[in-house]
């Protein structure tokens, strides 16, 4: 009798010793605002490249949003992370008229209706893994040569400190963690970071603001903010946090040029094949 409750006692340790460990794998959710830099906005007007406001040109166009608001997520597994996007960043706007004329110049009914904006997005897709173990972060772009085949490529680099990082004597809850407050600085900009260290690794949503140790569940600056809705520890599979086996390994200087060529041809391609028009035309 006393061999039966020792053996049972001893189960029930190792149960609670399972279950009170905090899973490796995971998806941590946030809602991130950022405010668009009109600078960087791109507008093809008869098959002219232009900056919005800039002289000769129109301002942005109308219902052009101000603020681009977006979830991202980060999912775990073992030493091993992807992050992921509701909507990609980018893109080009163009103005055409609203119906179906020759060239697109008027409206197929003859009317006269105001010239509608669209948004382009760039033929790549750009994805970071990270290597959590190592703090590496792994940036890959796939290049679309065409409808049928792409190219795709890798660079590593270290995740970046956060510069200026003060601590400052202050908790609160965030999803369901304790998360301590600091302070950093970002391109002269002064951020609050609220993160956690009850997690087994070391992440922020804004990679240059990566505390020393803990995971960010809020950030926040003028321009920018992200806040963590849920910490979901769940099963996930160690393949779909993966870069993919196929890229090819470049440098972080020759993956931002390839990305910057890849924007260059397909805005020379947008203003070849598609009927364009002056923004202020019927």
């Amino acid at each position: 009798m006393k061999q039966f409750i020792f053996t049972f006692l001893t189960a029930g340790l190792c149960a609670t010793t399972l279950y009170g460990q905090t899973p490796n794998s995971g998806k941590i959710t946030y809602e991130g605002m950022r405010q668009i830099d009109r600078s960087q906005m791109r507008m093809v007007i008869n098959g002219q490249e232009v900056r919005p406001g800039s002289p000769g040109a129109p301002d942005a166009p109308e219902g052009a949003p101000e603020v681009m608001s977006f979830t991202q997520k980060l999912v775990f597994s073992g030493t091993m992370a992807k992050e992921e996007r509701d909507r990609q960043q980018g893109g080009m706007f163009r103005r055409t008229a609203d119906g179906g004329g020759p060239g697109g110049d008027r409206p197929s009914d003859g009317g006269n209706r105001p010239a509608r904006t669209m948004r382009m997005t760039p033929p790549f897709e750009q994805q970071t893994f990270l290597d959590l173990a190592n703090r590496q972060r792994i940036d890959v772009l796939i290049v679309k040569k065409d409808s049928l085949t792409s190219e795709t490529y890798r660079s590593e680099k270290p995740m970046p400190a956060a510069t200026d990082w003060t601590a400052v004597d202050k908790t609160k809850k965030i999803a369901g963690y304790t998360c301590h407050k600091a302070t950093a600085t970002r391109r002269k900009e002064t951020y609050t970071v609220w993160y956690t260290t009850d997690l087994p690794f070391t992440y922020s949503p804004v990679a240059d603001l990566t505390p020393p140790k803990g995971v960010v569940l809020q950030i926040e600056s003028d321009s920018e903010s992200f806040k963590a809705t849920g910490v979901s520890l769940e099963a996930v599979a160690e393949a779909s946090v993966q870069p993919p086996k196929d890229a090819k390994n470049v440098s972080s200087d020759e993956l931002e040029q390839m990305r910057r060529k890849g924007m260059a041809d397909f805005r020379q391609k947008m203003m070849q094949n598609m009927p364009l028009q002056g923004a202020n035309r019927n």
